[in-house]
C-alpha cells in the first residue's frame, strides 16, 4: 500500500468515525417536541399491543403495585436490568410515554438508530453525563412522558443487585423527581412455547429525591431487593 493510499484510508476511517460520533452526539439532546403524539402512538402500538401480547402469551405476565405509580409524570422509573425485554416491558407497564436512556454506541447502527429514534429513546455516554443529556432530562419533564433508567447501567445476572451507579439519584435531585423502583423477575429466561415463561413486575412506592445521593441509591437497592428477592450489594462492599 502506497503512502497516498494509507493517507486516504486513514482519512476515510476518520470521516466515518466523525459521522458516527455526530449521530450519537445528536441523539443526546432531545427537545420537548421530540416526545410528540406520533412517537407516543408508535410506542403504544409496539409496547402495549405487540410486546404486551407476547408477554402475556409467552410469559404469563403479572404486574403488581400499579397503584404506586404517580398520577403525573414527575418521577423516574428505575428498574433492575436482566435482558433486552426490559425497556419495552417497563414502557408497557407505565401506560405513559417512556423515554429511556440508551448507550450512545447503539445509535451508530443506522437501523437500530431509526428504531430507537422512532420510539423516543435518547443517547447517553455511560462514562460521563453530558450537558445535552441533562437538558434532555429536563425537557422530558415538560412533556407527558416519563424518564426510564436502569441504574445498573447494563444487563446483569439475576440473583444480585450490584454495580449500581449514582447517576439516576443525581438526576432525580436535579429534576426534583421522585424515583419509582420497579422490580423485574423472569425476563432473563427465554420462553420457547406459549405459557412456558413467567415474568413478574413489581412496582414499589416512590423514593423522594435527596441531596444525600448515596442514601437514595441504597433506598432504591433495598427496594429492588424487597421486590425481587435479589440480594442488594452496596458499591462499597462489591
Amino acid at each position: 500500500m502506497t503512502v497516498k493510499e494509507k493517507i486516504r484510508e486513514n482519512t476515510n476511517s476518520q470521516q466515518i468515525n466523525e459521522k458516527k460520533k455526530s449521530q450519537s452526539d445528536k441523539a443526546c439532546l432531545r427537545k420537548p417536541e421530540y416526545f410528540n403524539i406520533w412517537r407516543r402512538i408508535l410506542q403504544y402500538i409496539a409496547m402495549h399491543i405487540v410486546y404486551k401480547f407476547m408477554f402475556k402469551i409467552m410469559y404469563r405476565l403479572e404486574v403488581h403495585g400499579r397503584e404506586n405509580l404517580p398520577k403525573n409524570n414527575a418521577y423516574i422509573a428505575a428498574s433492575n436490568h436482566l435482558s433486552a425485554l426490559d425497556p419495552p416491558l417497563v414502557c408497557g407497564v407505565l401506560n405513559k410515554g417512556g423515554a429511556f436512556m440508551a448507550k450512545k454506541e447503539l445509535f451508530d447502527n443506522p437501523l437500530l438508530r431509526f428504531w430507537l429514534n422512532a420510539l423516543g429513546a435518547f443517547a447517553v455516554d455511560r462514562e460521563k453525563v453530558s450537558i445535552d443529556t441533562l437538558k434532555t432530562v429536563m425537557n422530558i419533564k415538560q412533556t407527558g412522558w416519563v424518564l426510564g433508567i436502569f441504574p445498573q447501567g447494563t444487563r446483569q445476572d439475576a440473583g444480585k443487585i450490584t454495580d449500581v451507579t449514582k447517576g439516576f439519584a443525581n438526576l432525580a435531585r436535579k429534576t426534583k423527581c421522585a424515583i419509582v423502583p420497579i422490580g423485574l423477575i423472569g425476563t432473563d429466561k427465554k420462553a420457547k412455547l406459549p405459557f412456558t415463561g413467567k415474568i413478574i413486575v413489581k412496582i414499589g412506592k416512590p423514593i423522594e429525591y435527596s441531596n444525600n445521593i448515596q442514601e437514595v441509591v441504597d433506598k432504591w437497592g433495598h427496594a429492588i431487593q424487597e421486590l425481587t428477592g435479589y440480594e442488594y450489594i452496596a458499591s462499597e462492599s462489591v
